[in-house]
């Protein structure tokens, strides 16, 4: 193993012992170590780490900038130990992305977003009563969508309503207090989830059909078609609400009664 590849993995396990989850940047920097080696280089200079940001053409700018500061990080690590090294300066390929403005949601449309997600058609009508949890429950504690999805069917205090949220952004972990309202709603998601499984193992809170955990994408394009129905996006806009401004909205703690 090249010298500069041992040192970007001392540099991802250091960065990972902080809590950085560095998942893209570990691939990143990975693809980077292979670039220098193709050019035969010994160490990391200004110049081939912007030949290496810069050689796909078919991306946008910002990612340019994204892949320098992988590089960025990584020199600056290394430079300790190899006076060689050259740290790429933070004025080059500057970009400053648009900060999407957070969509807030008004109560009727939280509302019709959750009687859209009751219609969902499938087997015994859990995706309905998943995605109506779900939902309603990123409204009301402002919990990321990540966050929710990890739950475990132990991190929620059913008894004592209070959840465990592990494994946070930072890679901390807090508790999360529940209203009443939500408590109840959470009961009869678990009791309709339980005779679903019929005594099979699942050991996330919220489950597909399959009794497996929810897949990210596919809770996006869900949430996107609920959206279309509800007005909330124009059919086959690629811009509008997201999950993640229900965090705008954690201000109500009612939650309303999951329907039979």
């Amino acid at each position: 193993m090249s010298t500069l590849r041992v040192a970007v993995q001392d540099y991802i396990e250091m960065r990972r012992s902080l809590g950085f989850k560095l998942h893209d940047a570990a691939i990143g920097l990975r693809k980077f170590v292979s670039f220098l080696e193709q050019q035969n280089a010994s160490h990391i200079t200004v110049a081939l780490a912007l030949q290496w940001a810069q050689e796909s053409y078919s991306v946008q700018p910002v990612e340019w900038a994204r892949r320098l500061s992988f590089v960025r990080g990584v020199a600056r690590h290394w430079s300790a130990t190899d006076p060689r090294t050259e740290v790429p300066p933070a004025g080059l390929l500057p970009y400053r992305p648009v900060r999407v403005r957070p969509y807030l949601y008004s109560e009727e449309e939280i509302q019709q977003l959750l009687q859209a997600a009751l219609e969902l058609e499938s087997l015994q009508g859990m995706a309905g009563k998943t995605y109506y949890c779900l939902l309603g429950l990123l409204s009301v504690t402002g919990l990321r969508i990540s966050e929710a999805l990890h739950l475990r069917y132990e991190d929620v205090d059913l008894a004592e309503g209070i959840l465990a949220v592990r494994g946070t952004k930072f890679g901390k972990s807090r508790f999360v207090p529940i209203h009443p309202s939500t408590q109840k709603v959470l009961c009869d998601y678990a009791a309709h989830r339980a005779q679903l499984l019929d005594g099979r193992p699942a050991p996330s809170f919220f489950i597909s059909r399959r009794g497996t955990r929810l897949e990210p994408s596919r809770v996006r394009r869900t949430f996107y078609t609920l959206s279309q129905r509800t007005g909330l996006r124009a059919p086959g806009a690629s811009h509008g609400p997201r999950l993640h401004d229900f965090r705008q909205h954690a201000e109500s703690w009612i939650m309303p009664s999951l329907v039979e």
